[in-house]
């Protein structure tokens, strides 16, 4: 009998943190949809609920691409620079949620829904 070599919960641990690294953005609009919060508070958010270090620099740099493109606004609030979402932030909020299933699909694609694997 082979040996598992990996344990389901890294596995998966390992696949949640893909995704939020790579959907940082929506994460990030998801946060502020909450909250109005810092750069320093949506890192330890994402620590706290991924287990996923993002580094200030990925933060700030999305944040800046975020404001740019309208979708947030910063502003000084108690010697901190705190974001907002503006009304397209929300608007665009609003389609990502409308388009819960159809990400399920894709994921279900992406991962080959009818193929067998031995378990």
């Amino acid at each position: 009998m082979v040996k598992h070599i990996f344990d389901k919960n890294k596995i998966g641990q390992y696949i949640q943190q893909r995704i939020a690294r790579d959907f940082i953005d929506i994460l990030i609009l998801s946060e502020l949809a909450q909250a109005p919060l810092s750069g320093y508070d949506l890192i330890s958010i994402i620590y706290r609920k991924f287990n996923l270090m993002i580094s200030p620099g990925t933060i700030y740099s999305t944040l800046y691409t975020l404001e740019r493109r309208g979708l947030i606004k910063g502003g000084e609030y108690h010697r901190k620079r705190v974001y907002i979402l503006t009304r397209k932030g929300e608007e665009f909020m609003r389609g990502v949620l409308s388009m819960r299933e159809n990400i399920g699909l894709l994921l279900s694609k992406i991962l080959g829904v009818n193929v067998q694997l031995e378990g």
